[in-house]
């Protein structure tokens, strides 16, 4: 079904609000993919592979011993002729028959060697030593773990540390990664304070410490959180700013309809597309998703801090993963294993923790507070009119 797309001052009215899972099909509809970046190892960590991971190298790179010890060629005894280190001199020439050479784990093995003897099967009197050898015994033979060519990570992989390390070996400098969008973040109201206790008619912001997270889970980055007051004109500055760096700009607290919210207003002064008016879900109503002209999405969050989260993972999320070319974190099915009462015509976002039991509410599902969400795993979608059954568990940010 397509969503209707409004200017910011048409949508006044109830009849504007879009059911939750269509808002955040509209959401990902209206992520644009960003360029794919080249990026040193050092920053590709926790990123997702653009393109398949090849191999510029085989691995070993050439026959390399596997152990301390004498790299031996023919029938024992051999006559010692020298020795070879890791990252030493090649040998000249061939091992000749009956002869052999100290050599260092990780070491070159000389052409003509038939088998590594490990120091500690040697028996070595002067310049002869000897012992049981099997052929190809403690040589690991170039590209035997890896041709050169080879695809060792498909397209999309996550970048880990092990990953990051294969990557340096395999001659990596660089690797192609998916992009990560750059969220910038304004804090709405005269009554939030950024640190310590607040005083009377003060409230700490919640909000601000708590996006960098849900960003990064959705493959984004916050690039900073700006705290803005409750004035037009200063929000619209604000917004101007926040959009020259940013793919997404989230304000969170001026959203609804109240004498302090100014969002919609300074939106329809520029000429915005609204594509979301506000979403049928409880918490998370005054939510909104607009498209000003040449600049980058606005996603409007509620001030109270569980609605702002509930509206993050209807809009935010989705958009950002789109835009970082990631699917959106999918979520399972359940039953509820307790009460829950289902909204005429709204979806509830409930907080519960996952048990063999089914799903179990976990309270404290107020749109001020997040005691519900921080000790929850996952968030009940339960539609309006719900009588019973299996419901979407979307997945809470770890």
């Amino acid at each position: 079904m397509p969503v209707a797309r409004v200017s910011a001052g048409q949508a006044g009215v109830r009849g504007a609000v879009t059911p939750w899972g269509e808002a955040r099909r509209a959401a990902a509809d209206a992520a644009r993919r960003l360029p794919d970046e080249t990026v040193p190892l050092a920053d590709a960590a926790g990123r997702l592979l653009a393109s398949p991971l090849r191999a510029l190298i085989p691995v070993p790179a050439f026959d390399t011993a596997a152990m301390d010890g004498y790299a031996v060629a023919g029938d024992p005894p051999w006559r010692v002729i020298g020795s070879v280190l890791a990252g030493g001199e090649r040998m000249a020439g061939p091992l000749p028959p009956g002869t052999a050479v100290e050599i260092a784990t990780g070491a070159e093995v000389p052409a003509g060697a038939d088998a590594v003897l490990p120091v500690e099967g040697a028996l070595r009197s002067g310049d002869v030593v000897r012992g049981v050898v099997r052929i190809g015994r403690h040589i690991r033979r170039r590209g035997e773990d890896c041709p050169r060519g080879r695809i060792v990570a498909a397209a999309g992989a996550a970048v880990t540390p092990a990953l990051l390390g294969l990557a340096a070996s395999l001659g990596h400098d660089t690797l192609t990664v998916r992009p990560r969008p750059r969220v910038a973040v304004l804090v709405t109201g005269e009554e939030v304070v950024a640190g310590g206790l607040p005083g009377p008619g003060r409230v700490r912001d919640a909000i601000g410490p708590m996006l960098p997270g849900v960003v990064s889970w959705a493959g984004g980055r916050v690039t900073g959180v700006e705290r803005v007051g409750d004035d037009p004109r200063v929000l619209a500055r604000a917004l101007t700013g926040a959009a020259s760096g940013a793919d997404v700009v989230a304000v969170c607290g001026a959203s609804s309809r109240g004498p302090a919210d100014h969002l919609r207003g300074v939106l329809d002064a520029v000429g915005a597309e609204l594509l979301v008016a506000g979403v049928a879900c409880r918490p998370g109503h005054p939510q909104m998703l607009a498209l000003p002209p040449g600049g980058p999405p606005v996603v409007g969050l509620p001030g109270n801090p569980f609605a702002a989260l509930a509206a993050a993972l209807t809009l935010l999320v989705p958009l950002v993963a789109g835009q970082a070319g990631r699917t959106v974190p999918g979520g399972s099915r359940s039953s509820i294993a307790g009460e829950v009462r289902a909204h005429p015509a709204d979806t509830r976002l409930v907080p519960v923790r996952r048990s063999s039991r089914g799903a179990v509410p976990v309270g404290h599902d107020r749109p001020g507070s997040l005691l519900g969400a921080a000790t929850a795993d996952a968030l009940a979608v339960v539609p309006p009119g719900w009588h019973g059954g299996p419901v979407e568990l979307l997945e809470l940010p770890a």
